[in-house]
Parts: structure tokens; sequence; C-alpha cells
């Protein structure tokens, strides 16, 4: 049998990605910020592409078209008064403005500009940006009055906490931070201790330490006076009944000294039972404990407040909503009239063939973002008004009236692709009268109910979230409790469900919750 070779015709459609639709897509999921950056960006490289400040209509005629044209040019081109160009170069460099404002400012009874100056504008009195945990204990180590080469191990010290405030490096690999070549003795471990002691000193109470446990009991010990007793009061407990304050640390103390393990496992009964005291006079202790912070660094974070710019509006007008896209910071954009007549005159000049390439390019370019931005918009717009349509009873009523609703729902609605849809979601927010919520918040699956439509699980977990504000403190609601009083409720969910909902509306266990007594 013999192979050959031959050409064959063959018909097939396939999707195929133009650059416009490229385009289209990724402007779809870009957020303001990105979308405002990409305009700038392209009006900085493209020429042909200009910010259109005033709406004026075409003239049809092109004779017309070309005396307003020159009409704008002219006016633009006359000067400022009776046609005659002024130069006031001449007369503000005779003009003594720190003298001028000097008067201005003292006359008025406000600090001279030169005092205003001087106290207002020092790169001190403007800095932007809070200090970390790392600033503020070096700056406290500063302060101190220590030998150099104890302040140097204390900062090596500081340079290996974490952001909580906890040491991650060993005493031993801290004594080699001393070393300058393999081999060498570093710090000594006396010299280690005392940098410790000395970094462990600073504010906040219970840094560098390596665990838990012992950064709360030096919490506990940095706490201070406790106060006096009540007046008239010896022993352990005031005039009210209650542990004395000092009497509350040491037990505070000695369960977490000596029952770590059965503190964590929250074994109240038998840490009362072994320290040979009751409940009542226990519960104190781990209310104390309870103050206490886990995470000693925690209020020199690092992380910022993300202010939130809605994309979309919507307002209430009578009995409809009106959904209103958000186009602050976003120009108009245009096709620069300039270069349409440069184009015109070089259509039949042969010499200049790459200008006019070039400028169809830059003007292709320029026509394609125009067209991507304007479907953007009205892609947003039909999402908007779909999911609005969609969720009113949760805009008239509220959290309780929230409808499932997933992407096929709104997909179908507007005629679009799921992938579309999840595109035009995707970081974007939406302002409502109920409050801003990212456009992703109205899409949740439902849970079947005995009777009516599906309810959304976010109205499950409000339903949760309320009955465990409500229950008991000694009796608090397990999961299986919580499931039996929805499931009378109609919800039908089970008992698992329940406790993924508790997770994530970071909710303790029912025996986490429960008090001591």
């Amino acid at each position: 049998m013999a192979l050959e070779q031959k050409l064959a015709l063959k018909l097939a459609q396939k999707l195929v990605m133009t650059p416009s639709l490229q385009q289209a897509i990724k402007l779809l999921q870009m957020t303001r910020m990105e979308l405002e950056t990409l305009v700038s960006q392209e009006l900085a490289e493209n020429p042909v592409l200009e910010e259109g400040t005033e709406v004026r209509e075409e003239p049809e005629d092109k004779d017309e078209k070309e005396a307003a044209d020159q009409a704008a040019e002219k006016k633009e081109a006359e000067p400022a008064v009776n046609g005659e160009e002024l130069d006031h170069t001449e007369s503000i460099d005779n003009i003594d403005l720190d003298a001028y404002f000097g008067e201005y400012w003292e006359s008025s009874g406000y600090p001279s500009m030169r005092e205003h100056r001087d106290n207002d504008f020092r790169p001190e009195n403007n800095l932007t940006v809070e200090p970390d945990l790392y600033d503020h204990l070096l700056w406290q180590l500063h302060m101190t009055d220590v030998p150099p080469r104890l302040r140097a191990i204390a900062e090596a010290i500081i340079g290996n906490l974490d952001p909580d405030g906890f040491l991650v490096a060993t005493d031993d690999e801290i004594c080699a931070l001393g070393a300058d070549e393999p081999g060498e003795a570093g710090y000594a471990p006396d010299e280690v201790a005392r940098a410790l002691a000395l970094v462990r000193s600073l504010d906040p109470p219970g840094i560098a330490w390596p665990e838990l446990r012992s950064c709360l009991i030096a919490q506990l010990d940095a706490g201070g006076d406790p106060g006096p007793a009540a007046a008239g009061e010896d022993g352990a407990v005031n005039g009210d009944g209650r542990p004395r304050p000092e009497r509350t640390r040491d037990l505070a103390r000695a369960m977490l000294s000596e029952h770590w393990e059965p503190f964590l496992r929250r074994q109240f009964p038998a840490i009362g039972k072994r320290m040979g005291i009751d409940l009542a006079e226990l519960e104190p202790a781990v209310d104390l404990i309870r103050t206490l912070e886990t995470r000693p660094g925690r209020k020199f974070g690092s992380e910022r407040a993300h202010y939130i710019e809605p994309d979309v509006h919507v307002y209430r007008v009578g009995d409809e909503y009106v959904i209103q896209l958000n186009d602050d910071g976003l120009p108009r954009l245009r096709v620069s009239r300039a270069y349409r007549r440069m184009l015109q005159q070089l259509r039949h000049d042969q010499s200049q063939a790459d200008a006019k390439q070039y400028i169809k390019e830059k003007m292709r370019s320029a026509v394609w973002l125009i067209k991507s931005l304007d479907q953007r918009q009205r892609t947003i717009y039909k999402v908007a008004r779909s999911i609005v349509d969609q969720q009113r009873g949760f805009l008239d009523h509220g959290i309780e009236h929230l409808r499932p609703m997933v992407l096929r729902d709104v997909a179908e609605d507007i005629s679009m692709h799921e992938s579309t849809v999840s595109r035009v979601v995707s970081n974007k927010y939406i302002h409502t009268p109920r409050g801003v919520f990212p456009m992703k918040f109205f899409f949740h699956s439902g849970i079947d109910r005995e009777y009516g439509e599906n309810i959304s699980s976010l109205t499950v977990k409000r339903k949760i979230e309320r009955l465990i504000a409500a229950e008991d403190p000694k009796r608090p609601l397990s999961d299986s409790e919580l499931m039996r009083v929805l499931n009378r409720e109609g919800i039908q969910i089970a008992r698992r469900t329940v406790a993924k909902y508790r997770d994530e509306l970071n909710i303790p266990s029912s025996t986490d919750r429960r008090k001591i007594f």
C-alpha cells in the first residue's frame, strides 16, 4: 500500500478571538481603578485618542464642517484682551511676593506664610505611614541607655519577630548571629538572655516570646498594681464576695502555668478540682485571661482600610428602582479631529505611506477602545438591571427576602453567556438603599423549604446568627438543636450544613460558647 500526499478543502466553524473581542473581555473584568489606569495609559500613548470635554454637533455638510473647525481654531488663537498678547513677566518680577502675602496674612489675623510653611510643611508633620511593630520597638530601644553590644543583640532579636510579635528564632540561632564567619564564636548565652529581657520589657507587653502561654503570663505580670482591697476587708475576697484583684491574677497565672492543656480544652471543673477552688472563684480568672492579647503585635499591623467606590448606583424613585452607572474619573474619549484632517490630506500623497499607516493603526486602536468601553458599560447596566429586578424583595424588605440566584438566572435573562456575567460581577460593587455590596453578594445557592420558594443560604445564616445571639449562655444551642429549630420552620437543612454556616460566621461551637457555670 503506497502513501501519497494530497490537498483537500474542509469547511469548519470555530471561535476566533479577534483583537477587539480580546480587548472587550479584558476591559469587562477590570476594576474601576484598573480601568482608569488603562485609559490614562492609552491617552498618553495614542496621539489619535483625546479626551472630549464638551459635546458639539457635527455639521453634516463638508464645507460647514471645515468652516466650524477654522472658526474654532481662530477663536483659540485670538488674544485674551483687545487682540494684544500681554506680557506679565516684567510686572510679576517687580512684585515682592513674600512681603505682599506676609502683609495679607498679618492683616487678616492668620499666621504669616513663613510661619505657616515652617510649622505645617515639615516632613515629620506630614507622615502618611504609621510605624509598624519593628519601628516601634527600635524607637524604644534607641531611647534606652544600654551598651552598644547589648543594643546590637536586641536589634537582632527584634528583627526575628513575626508580625504578631512572637520570636521565630531560637537562642542558639541568635547567638550565631554574632559570628562574622562560620566557626567563630558568636554572642554569649548570658548576653542573649539580657537582650531578651530588655526586648520583653518594651511595649507592647508579651512581646518576643516563642509561644502563647509565656506571652499571656508576661502580660499578667506586666498588668501593674491591681489596686487596694475594699475598705474593711481582708483575705481573698472583697465586700461583695468577689475575689480580690491580686487573688484573681494569681489564679489566672497558676491556671496558665500549671494547667495549660486542660485550659485549652476548657475543662474548668477539672481545673477547679485540681486547684481546690469552686467554679464561682475560678470564673473571674478566666474572664481576666480573655482580656489578654493573643497577638501582641496586632495593633501595629500594616493592614490598611480599603475604600470602595461603587460601579453602579441604585436609587429608589417612587415605586421603581433607577440604575445609574458611576462614570466619575472616566474621561469621555474621542478620535482627534486634527489627525482625521491630516489623514484626509495625506490620502493622495504616496510619499507618506508610513505616516498614513501609523495614523490608521492608532485610529483603529482608538475606535476599538471607545467601542469596548461603551460595550462594557452597556453589559454592566444589563446585569445590574437583571439583579435589581430579581432581588426586588431584598431591596424592599431586607435580607430575609433575599432569593437564591445563580449566574445562569441572569445569563438567561439578558441572553448572554454565564462566563460574561461572571466577568461583570467580578471585583465590582453596587450601591443600594440597603448598603454597598459586591455584585457577587446576590448570587447564592438555595435551600429547600417544605412550603413556598427556596430560601437563600444568606438568609439561613442570618437566622442561625439570631438564634445563637438569643440563646441562654449557660445552655448554648448545639448544631443539632439549631437544625431542629430550622426544620420546624420548614427549612430542610442538615446538621453538617449548620456547622459549616456557623464556621463561616466565625461563631464558636456550643462547647466553646458555654459559660463556666
